[in-house]
């Protein structure tokens, strides 16, 4: 008997209408977008687009004001334990404790999930982001790319199906930038869904599949890179993900390349 409804393919984030709204001023304004495992998906957007915020909900931080948010089949208000189980954040600054050492981190994050074979995970991730001599190392004594090496580490020692990154290569060397890309592709590669919030646009389109454009937080644009490109270019226009931004935001292409001769121009959070 054939279905009388079509049913989608099951998706590891399924977001709906999700409003979050700070002192009357929407942060995010009905939001709706669905990521399957698989799925390497850039979040980009100018600086108060709500991206943050968006990846602050979808980990339980920050409390929708309306909507729904869930993650891998847990309402993310409900079932905050079992979202949690599921997934890693790592935000920009990794809150990671000054007086424990490398090795006391991964431990707590093991016994926090109760990991099997910690040791050895730890130690191949240690390996994997060239912290191996830094064992028994403080946080606090560590270098700003060390520290968000540690927390990446952190983040992949219970192999979560979601993984939610926000300005991930903030502080790395080109080795370890390197390194963390092509961590996130296997990742990927092996289902779990992997969320990169980012200003490095021309990183958001070697690396992702799929792109979530937020302005003045709301969705301006989620899908394929490709139907990004078809959408909002002509054919006879350079099919950039830098050229794309600026033309969906309305954002003056022409005043940021003359700020750029002066000074870095942020395409940010």
């Amino acid at each position: 008997m054939t279905p009388s409804i079509e049913q989608k393919a099951p998706a590891m984030i399924d977001v709906h209408e999700f409003t979050k709204v700070y002192d009357r001023t929407p942060a995010v304004d009905q939001l709706t977008f669905r990521a399957e495992p698989g799925t390497l998906l850039g979040l980009v957007g100018p600086n108060g687009a709500g991206k943050t915020t968006t990846l602050r909900s979808l980990c339980g931080v920050v409390a929708p004001t309306n909507g729904r948010i869930s993650v891998a089949g847990f309402n993310v208000t409900r079932d905050p334990v079992e979202v949690k189980r599921r997934l890693a954040y790592v935000p920009d600054d990794p809150p990671l404790f000054g007086d424990m050492t490398v090795d006391d981190h991964l431990a707590f994050a093991a016994a926090a999930y109760g990991v099997e074979d910690a040791a050895d995970k730890a130690a191949v991730l240690l390996d994997e982001f060239q912290l191996l001599d830094k064992r028994r190392e403080r946080a606090g004594n560590l270098s700003r790319g060390m520290r968000q090496k540690l927390a990446v580490c952190c983040a992949y020692l219970h192999d979560p199906e979601v993984l939610l990154f926000d300005e991930p290569l903030t502080g790395l060397d080109p080795v370890g930038i390197r390194r963390l890309l092509d961590s996130l592709r296997r990742r990927a590669a092996a289902e779990a869904t992997v969320v990169v919030s980012s200003h490095l646009l021309a990183m958001i389109e070697d690396v992702c599949t799929h792109v979530l454009l937020l302005d003045s937080g709301r969705c301006r644009f989620h899908g394929s890179l490709e139907d990004l490109r078809r959408t909002f270019l002509d054919e006879d226009e350079a099919a950039t993900l830098e050229r794309v931004f600026f033309k969906a935001t309305g954002l003056d292409e022409t005043q940021a390349t003359t700020a750029s001769a002066a000074e870095p121009v942020e395409v940010g959070r």
